[in-house]
């Protein structure tokens, strides 16, 4: 993984004395909150409905053991002992003191971590596949190219004040795994008669306006990466709303404009901006990779690194976790193991400082020092040897870290809602509980297989409710909270947004909405058919007349 050289640490600590002297001010009353507002968001500070609360970054997910211990110290010395693992592969922290904002910067930049360009209308966190760099069915490792991209996009002058904010994900498959088109720039690396390149796809996004970005150039030449996209943000630059913050989305612009208009405005700032020279050195590429480079995998058949006893891997609980929590890799021998934050009746994304520090020491003994965010709100150990996974399964259910419902009706994406949040309309948390306890009360969890659930508490859509084979949206019914049902979504590359099904429900109503849901997939499901699948072969009539009569 990626290592600060003496430029970031300086510019970071510099950020850290900088916005410790506006919090100085801002508690002197030297500063209005008017005044600290934009500073705050810069360093990724928001203002909630009890606290202020600190959104730090996790490039493209990648975390080492230090940095997840480092977490789990702020969680513990900052807040109240927790931290929640958000759908940009960052974490947040709900109950901060504005005197504690400056310290806690200092102890991330001194792990190499900050919140900079977490909030505000800039480039936000480069996201990326939790996979990238151990999946089997990649092009390369799109890793060195999103951090690339965070180097670019860090303090960039030019883009510092956007029309809206800007969300970039980079991956490097067909098979998507992080929702690459609901995001403002959305590129794919791919390989064209023997040369890798970039795919760019403009103008997707969830909240109020979903959509999903059209692909304007299916093949960019790497070394032209930087290049393009800052076309790409120019043209967004020059044309965004600024008057009407609901119509400030570069996805508005590529809309109204047409993708067609949009991309031939692209095409001729991106011929400019070739004269001009603006790419980086080819050799800052290389040497970014070189931080990126395949640990030394042990064989295939090489003995286990702990003394765990040999029943763990007869335990019917263990073999279940292996065969929902592991993805294939691609050295022999070898998976990806997914610790869910998802246990029956838990806060989706939630995880204490005791269980943060014990992922960081199962990544520095099993995991070559090395974890992943997903965008599912759950973590990655990337790189785990078969032989271990007795080990590390056993110290997980130690931790209540072992539920095995990956990509199941349990491993549920939600928002922090009006538990927390100042914009939201209706508690997403208390749902998310309840419909995880109904289906393990049930036992129809693993009947149902694949079927994504997804949870916002307003239509911003932290929680991707579009994109989930069942969203739930939380609206205000005249100061009383509702839930809007909605079923088709995907975020994976067959992308699709899910369409209401009809009047809302009130928070009880919409636990038992999801089950008559989920009954008639069961019901209607062929051979070998996802829920999914199954909506997309039926339509909504038979859920709609289940639900409504």
């Amino acid at each position: 993984m990626y290592r600060y050289d003496t430029y970031d640490q300086a510019m970071v600590d510099a950020r850290v004395e900088e916005f410790r002297d506006q919090c100085r001010r801002r508690l002197e009353g030297k500063l209005t909150e008017d005044q600290f507002k934009p500073l705050r968001l810069m360093n990724g500070l928001y203002l909630q409905l009890h606290a202020y609360m600190l959104r730090v970054a996790v490039p493209y997910g990648t975390l080492g053991g230090d940095q997840m211990r480092a977490l789990a110290d702020i969680a513990e010395k900052y807040d109240r002992g927790y931290g929640h693992f958000t759908t940009r592969q960052n974490i947040q922290y709900n109950w901060i003191k504005l005197e504690d904002a400056g310290d806690i910067l200092a102890d991330l930049a001194s792990v190499e971590m900050h919140a900079i360009q977490t909030s505000g209308n800039c480039i936000r966190n480069i996201s990326s596949d939790h996979f990238a760099g151990a999946a089997a069915d990649e092009v390369v490792d799109p890793r060195p190219y999103a951090e690339l991209l965070r180097q670019w996009s860090s303090f960039h002058p030019e883009f510092a004040y956007l029309p809206r904010k800007f969300k970039i994900a980079v991956i490097a498959s067909k098979t998507d795994r992080a929702a690459m088109k609901l995001h403002d720039i959305g590129i794919r690396i791919v390989e064209q008669d023997g040369e890798v390149g970039a795919a760019f796809y403009v103008g997707g996004g969830m909240g109020r306006t979903p959509m999903i970005a059209p692909c304007i150039n299916e093949f960019v030449p790497l070394d032209r990466l930087i290049t393009y996209a800052e076309a790409c943000l120019r043209v967004y630059n020059r044309h965004g709303r600024r008057d009407n913050k609901y119509k400030a989305r570069i996805k508005i612009l590529v809309h109204e404009l047409g993708a067609e208009e949009y991309t031939r405005q692209v095409e001729a700032e991106y011929a400019l901006m070739l004269e001009q020279g603006v790419e980086p050195p080819f050799a800052e590429l290389e040497r970014i990779r070189t931080f990126f480079a395949d640990p030394a995998f042990r064989a295939a058949d090489a003995a286990t690194a702990s003394s765990e006893p040999e029943e763990t891997a007869s335990d019917p609980a263990f073999r279940r976790w292996v065969q929902r929590n592991t993805n294939p890799h691609k050295a022999p021998g070898y998976v990806s193991a997914v610790i869910s934050l998802k246990p029956v009746g838990g806060i989706p994304g939630d995880a204490t400082a005791e269980q943060m520090r014990l992922m960081a020491d199962l990544a520095e003994r099993y995991g070559f020092d090395e974890l992943r965010v997903m965008h599912t709100q759950n973590i990655v150990l990337p790189h785990v040897h078969e032989a271990d996974l007795p080990a590390v399964w056993r110290a997980l259910d130690g931790a209540g870290l072992s539920t095995p419902n990956l990509d199941q009706i349990g491993d549920i994406i939600a928002c922090p809602g009006l538990d927390y949040c100042s914009l939201a309309n209706a508690r997403s948390i208390p749902v998310a509980q309840k419909i995880s306890e109904r289906f393990e009360a049930s036992g129809k969890g693993e009947a149902l297989g694949e079927l994504k659930l997804k949870i916002s508490g307003c239509i911003n859509a932290c929680g991707h409710h579009h994109a989930g084979h069942i969203g739930i949206l939380g609206v205000d019914r005249k100061g009383v909270e509702n839930y809007q049902l909605s079923l088709g979504g995907s975020e994976a590359e067959d992308t699709a947004l899910a369409k209401i099904t009809g009047p809302g429900f009130s928070e009880d109503g919409i636990v038992d909405a999801v089950e008559t849901a989920a009954d008639v997939y069961l019901r209607e499901r062929t051979e070998g058919e996802r829920f999914l699948d199954t909506y997309r072969r039926i339509g909504m009539t038979p859920f709609k007349e289940a639900l409504y009569g």
